[in-house]
């Protein structure tokens, strides 16, 4: 999200619609409005962008329509992005940390993406990704996430990612690369497990499986990296799962500011991992695998548009075991009931440990447990479900204007990071492209202290 300034909370938007060009059309005044309301303060709005459809002969841009400004950071950005099969409460969790982000005192700006250049590493019908991408942000705003308090936006439509991607790969290393764990684990690759076995890297895996391996999946860190560094992210809230990840952008980052400017000021933000505290919800058929929308089994996983009776028939039939005695939280060797108690802990928001909750359950049976934990995740799910609906019912332009708004915001954000690094690396830019996308000024005057992004 955007800095904001305090001396624009609650100025009428007639003044900074005020302040519009004559080429400016009345749906730019309206982001204006929008983008006044969230706390932004744009000195002149955005350019007219070319169609997405339509005849060729519309798709023309006026990069020398308005002066240039600049974006000023007066707060610490929290980063993260979500493949559209992916969890989501975590954001929103995050959000709700600042009951009143409008404040002066807010602490953050919150910027969270949809990770979908990231889905075509797994195959997929290309109408069924469309579908998870719409699907998945209307969850986001069924569940809370407020795009007045927060941007939200699709990784592909701000091509700043792919570009710095391709800068940072010839800063990373493929040796590096080769001893990460999540390129093997989608490829089937199976990881060391004793001390004494040597590790899985690309050069000792087997024939076969290298030539099955493509450049996207391997090099899909490179991406991540760039998606966090893109957006001087401060932190990265991310599950056990991709804390891995963050350790490579971080070195990632050094790595460039070293190369590229090692006596003067850093080009690239080092982000801190934010580690979540909730674990990888597992599948409930699988509990060995993480629960994906992509699964083709529908019992492994719940969504929020399951009706309480299904929720209800999903973790009845959640497998188990057959172990004797009391239910025990062990996730190696009871992973399935430990899957169970943690979703259970998670949802209800738990203050205390799985072993204890385990203790609750020390004189019930299995099916008490999955009783207790489809009642609790219909409880979290409550209202959810019709908000969902409502959002993607024919007709419905919540989520075309999300897009929209999180596409101009995003790549305003981004044009600033990544002419940064070309100018550090020596790539020339038009000086139109040097300077902020859309001419706009965001956070008001500039702090004494801070950096420009």
């Amino acid at each position: 999200m955007f800095t904001r300034s305090s001396s624009s909370i609650g100025k009428p938007v007639k003044r900074v619609v005020q302040r519009c060009c004559s080429r400016c059309t009345a749906s730019q005044q309206q982001q204006l409005h929008t983008a006044h309301q969230a706390g932004y303060t744009p000195a002149r709005p955005p350019l007219r962008q070319p169609a997405r459809t339509g005849n060729k002969s519309t798709l023309r841009r006026n990069l020398n329509s308005h002066k240039e400004d600049s974006i000023h950071k007066s707060r610490q950005t929290i980063f993260s992005l979500i493949q559209p099969t992916g969890a989501l409460r975590q954001w929103k969790d995050l959000q709700d940390r600042e009951p009143n982000p409008d404040a002066p005192g807010s602490k953050y700006r919150r910027l969270f993406g949809l990770a979908d250049l990231h889905s075509l590493t797994s195959k997929q019908d290309p109408q069924l990704r469309r579908e998870n991408i719409r699907q998945t942000l209307a969850s986001l705003l069924a569940i809370g996430l407020d795009p007045k308090h927060s941007l939200i936006f699709l990784q592909s439509s701000v091509s700043a990612h792919s570009e710095l991607m391709w800068i940072l790969s010839n800063v990373a290393s493929t040796g590096y690369l080769s001893r990460m764990t999540q390129w093997k684990d989608k490829a089937g690759i199976p990881t060391s497990t004793a001390v004494s076995e040597p590790e899985q890297t690309l050069e000792n895996i087997d024939e076969k499986a290298r030539e099955k391996l493509k450049l996207g999946l391997f090099s899909y860190p490179v991406l991540q990296a760039a998606d966090i560094l893109l957006y001087d992210a401060d932190y990265v809230p991310v599950g056990e799962d991709q804390a891995q990840h963050v350790e490579f952008t971080r070195h990632l980052a050094r790595s460039f500011n070293s190369t590229y400017n090692a006596n003067q000021k850093p080009i690239l933000t080092v982000p801190q991992l934010m580690l979540s505290s909730a674990k990888r919800v597992m599948s409930l058929q699988d509990p060995t695998k993480k629960m994906s929308k992509s699964d083709p089994d529908e019992a492994s996983r719940v969504l929020i548009t399951d009706l309480p009776e299904v929720i209800v028939h999903k973790f009845k039939r959640a497998l188990t075991d057959s172990v004797a005695g009391p239910i025990t939280f062990d996730p190696q060797q009871r992973p399935g009931v430990s899957n169970l108690i943690e979703i259970l802990r998670h949802v209800t928001r738990s203050q205390r440990s799985s072993n204890e909750i385990a203790q609750d359950y020390a004189n019930k049976n299995l099916g008490k447990l999955k009783k207790d934990v489809a009642e609790a995740v219909i409880n979290e799910f409550a209202g959810i479900r019709e908000r969902y609906e409502q959002l993607v019912r024919p007709g419905n332009k919540d989520i075309e204007q999300v897009i929209d708004t999180g596409y101009h915001m995003a790549s305003l954000i981004a044009r600033r990071t990544l002419s940064r690094v070309k100018k550090a690396v020596g790539l020339l830019e038009p000086d139109s492209l040097s300077r902020p996308m859309e001419g706009a000024r965001v956070g008001g005057p500039v702090p004494t202290s801070g950096r420009t992004l």
